[in-house]
């Protein structure tokens, strides 16, 4: 079973109205950027101009923010979930 990555909704549209792609096993910047590849209206959204994540997405690979292992080069293998959490703000 391949890799997978969850699409929250309020990003679907930009992703076929999919809530999740599967992807190969790599890394996590190798899955984002084979989502990227499928879905390019992602990129403005998930990434910025110098092409790291934005600052108010988390990325999350099986429940452990990839911050906190080895960032974008956190591995990602066969049946592992990447999760992408929008900050949310208001008040």
């Amino acid at each position: 079973m391949p890799a997978k990555i969850e699409i929250p909704s309020a990003l679907q549209r930009f992703a076929g109205n999919n809530g999740a792609v599967e992807v190969p096993e790599g890394n996590v910047k190798q899955a984002m950027d084979n989502l990227i590849d499928q879905y390019a209206d992602l990129k403005e959204h998930l990434f910025d101009d110098q092409g790291m994540i934005r600052s108010f997405v988390n990325i999350y690979l099986n429940d452990e923010d990839i911050r906190y292992e080895k960032n974008l080069d956190t591995e990602v293998k066969n049946g592992d979930v990447i999760q992408i959490v929008p900050s949310i703000a208001g008040g």
